[in-house]
């Protein structure tokens, strides 16, 4: 859609704004608030016109950045469910979300200065996210693969733990992923 949501964009555009969305979250992960404009739409491919039309400000791009990071997460998990077995599906989202957590981490700096500016690139986030792993999980405890007691806030709460503990070392990372779904299987009841 353009800026103002009245019309979808025609191919070419749609590519130039994923390009710049790629390339902005790269760059302000990176470099936080010394990632320039020029730089980013250079990364993109793009001329620096491109980039302002489709982003009239550095905070709308920082905003549009985050947003579709958000996006491309909560979008994985239906695609995982239809591809793979729920708790196959669920710890794949797991790895995902850990992606994601990453690069909003390197954005934090980015991201603090839309807020600074009367932006709330956070709105909904937590309800998007609930709204992508709670199907993940329920299919996961219907199939007898994960408990039915869990809560996908915790889920998330934990997720987030060990993206911070584990920052940008994945190996690490998968392994605390490893733990937190054991944590979560299925143990039928002892009679």
């Amino acid at each position: 859609m353009t800026a103002t949501g009245d019309r979808p964009l025609r191919a070419d555009a749609q590519r130039n704004r994923d390009l710049l969305l790629s390339a902005a979250v790269r760059a302000f992960s990176e470099c936080g608030l010394d990632a320039t404009l020029d730089a980013i739409a250079k990364k993109a491919g793009v001329g620096i016109g491109t980039l302002y039309r489709h982003f009239p400000t550095r905070e709308a791009l920082v905003e549009a950045a985050y947003r579709n990071e958000l996006a491309v997460v909560c979008d994985a998990a239906p695609e995982l469910l239809a591809a793979l077995p729920p708790a196959e599906a669920t710890r794949a989202w797991m790895d995902r979300f850990i992606d994601y957590m990453t690069r909003k981490i390197g954005m934090a700096d980015a991201l603090r200065a839309v807020i600074a500016s009367g932006a709330d690139p956070y709105a909904h986030s937590f309800e998007l996210l609930v709204g992508a792993i709670q199907p993940l999980l329920e299919a996961s405890a219907a199939a007898e693969e994960i408990r039915s007691d869990v809560a996908p806030g915790d889920v998330l709460i934990s997720l987030s733990g060990v993206a911070l503990a584990a920052g940008s070392n994945r190996e690490q990372a998968g392994r605390l992923l490893d733990l937190l779904m054991d944590a979560l299987r299925y143990r039928p009841p002892v009679t």
